[in-house]
């Protein structure tokens, strides 16, 4: 690595916080580091000997920086030829797949249940359904509409109404145009959705989703936010009535078993 690097990598250095330890300092220089440069996932950032030296801090110290940011799916090591340190994810992918790993560990011991994560999609889906709505560009209306009418072409099909499900929902959270809105929803399709087609699938009626896609899709496009949280929120309270007719509802504080 040239010296030129290692100098832009000092200078990266935040001033104005204070952190309690060396190894959680060199954390947050990498972070900035990788900001700064615009680095993404798969980017090489060095071996853990050049990091260490252009960091001006003992191995020991650079690994448990490298621990900090691994734990937070920021970073990934490779060991052998071609080996390194690479960037994993942007800190906002970070914070998703963080946050979506902790939702899957809750799920798993039971510490909270499907029919609290829907409540919290209602919290979070709905006003953002409305935000949609507002002054929505050309290519949010473009993707909105290509994904009901490939529902509607095939309403019976399973996994294109899955799909189409999930396209909405992504798009509609992409129209925020706020990235960590993008990463505070992330754990819905990649933890609770596959979750709740292998729950609902028996007793979901597809054709109805595909009309509540229609609902919303079409306030959208009309520019009506109000109508468009009313059309997200009958969609995931039909969820979540479907949830509570094939699996009892857990008790308030109890286990969400």
């Amino acid at each position: 690595m040239s010296v030129q690097r290692a100098s832009s990598r000092s200078r990266a250095r935040p001033q104005a916080r204070q952190i309690r330890g060396a190894s959680e300092q060199v954390a947050v220089q990498i972070q900035h580091y990788v900001q700064e440069e615009g680095l993404g996932p798969g980017d090489f950032l060095g071996r853990e000997e050049d990091l260490a030296a252009e960091f001006g801090v003992s191995r020991p110290t650079l690994r448990e920086a490298l621990k900090l940011l691994s734990s937070g799916n920021l970073i990934r090591a490779t060991k052998g030829p071609g080996g390194g340190i690479f960037v994993a994810h942007t800190a906002e992918q970070g914070m998703g797949r963080s946050l979506s790993d902790a939702i899957a560990m809750m799920l798993e011991t039971e510490a909270v249940s499907l029919h609290e994560l829907l409540d919290a999609r209602v919290l979070l889906e709905v006003p953002l359904a409305g935000l949609a709505a507002y002054q929505p560009d050309e290519q949010t209306l473009t993707r909105l509409r290509s994904a009901v009418d490939a529902a509607n072409a095939a309403p019976d099909d399973v996994e294109v109404v899955s799909a189409t499900d999930a396209e909405i929902h992504l798009t509609i959270a992409a129209a925020s145009g706020n990235r960590m809105i993008q990463a505070l929803t992330n754990w819905i399709f990649e933890v609770l959705q596959p979750l709740l087609i292998d729950v609902l699938q028996p007793a979901v009626v597809h054709s109805a989703i595909v009309e509540q896609h229609e609902a919303l899709v079409s306030a959208v496009e009309k520019g009506d936010p109000a109508r468009a949280e009313r059309a997200m929120k009958d969609h995931l309270l039909y969820l979540r009535d479907v949830l509570g007719m094939v699996q009892e509802e857990p008790a308030v504080g109890g286990s969400g078993g």
